[in-house]
């Protein structure tokens, strides 16, 4: 399924796509509950009678309701007159008219790793790492899809770097490899936008890769059993149209159950840390001549089995 994040008249609620189309789950029960439906049969979803503020992004939505969600998704599809009674009452609505957030509005941390394309390292020179190499993003570097990346007052070198991004779903501390992927909710895109000056003159890159706007993220959560294989899907960006980054997952140096085996060792993961897990060959800093980001730009992240992800590039605040 793809479990989504949304803004509705100023309030953030949780959705699912189905087809073109986004579901407010909120606005969904409280429709069927109004046929006089009872809505709290399944354990997992209790206290449907006030549903104000209940599910606010994907992950909160598939935590409290998996089993549900796939019943919602399989009766729509198969009762034309509750569709349309929810299209009617403005339940289901044509994605290009649905105010997307990130998938997860507020993780507790995001967490990237570096040079993890064999290709992209050579590309700038480095040795293949024998370790991942881990970064944070700053969480308020986080925007959704179609949300402006805002180029900063600090930086004239602003890069791309589309990436396969994980959503843990549970607590992991201290896990094994072979058991890393239990703790995966679910697969996303994520864009770490790079200052490269920055990144190049100071010694560590909080700022760099943490300035407001720099962590575009979706457009959903795909939960992973749609994605059973995460390492075997087709990546690449588009800037203005132009294909810049084009490669597949399978180029990961290090695989996503040994990055949550790393990252977790005496380091908690908690349901909703994001994780980046690197960008292929093909960014701006690398090409002749350089390449960055200036305002007006529209960039567009695809990966398979997820989306794109969709953002423009506006000039920096006045002072």
């Amino acid at each position: 399924m793809k479990l989504l994040s949304m803004k509705e008249n100023g309030q953030d609620r949780a959705g699912m796509l189905i087809g073109e189309e986004v579901l407010d789950v909120i606005d969904y029960l409280e429709i069927v509950e109004g046929k006089g439906e009872w809505i709290d049969s399944d354990p997992q979803l209790p206290a449907f009678h006030h549903l104000e503020g209940v599910f606010r992004d994907a992950l909160d939505l598939w935590n409290k309701g998996a089993q549900r969600l796939r019943a919602i998704v399989s009766r729509l599809e198969g009762d034309s007159a509750l569709a349309g009674e929810c299209r009617k009452l403005g339940a289901l609505v044509p994605l290009s008219e649905a105010k997307l957030n990130p998938p997860v509005r507020c993780p507790g941390k995001i967490l990237a790793v570096g040079l993890n394309y064999a290709a992209h390292a050579r590309e700038t020179g480095a040795q293949l790492p024998d370790f991942p190499l881990i970064f944070s993003k700053c969480t308020t570097a986080l925007i959704g899809p179609e949300d402006a990346i805002r180029l900063p007052r600090v930086s004239s070198k602003i890069d791309y770097e589309g990436e396969l991004a994980v959503v843990i779903g549970k607590r992991a501390e201290s896990v094994k490899a072979e058991d890393a992927l239990e703790y995966v909710a679910g697969y996303t895109i994520m864009n770490d936008v790079t200052a490269r000056d920055l990144q190049g003159r100071e010694k560590q890159w909080v700022r760099a890769k943490g300035l407001n706007t720099f962590a575009p993220c979706g457009p959903w959560l795909v939960t992973k059993e749609e994605i059973p294989d995460p390492h075997a899907l087709a990546l690449e960006l588009r800037l203005n149209g132009e294909v810049r980054q084009k490669s597949s997952t399978d180029d990961l140096i290090f695989k996503i159950p040994q990055v949550i085996e790393f990252v977790s060792q005496d380091l908690t993961l908690m349901p909703g840390d994001i994780i980046s897990t690197g960008t292929p060959s093909g960014v701006g800093f690398t090409a002749t001549p350089p390449v960055f980001l200036k305002a007006g730009d529209q960039i567009a992240v695809t990966i398979e089995k997820i989306g794109t992800l969709r953002n423009t590039v506006t000039a920096p605040d006045k002072e």
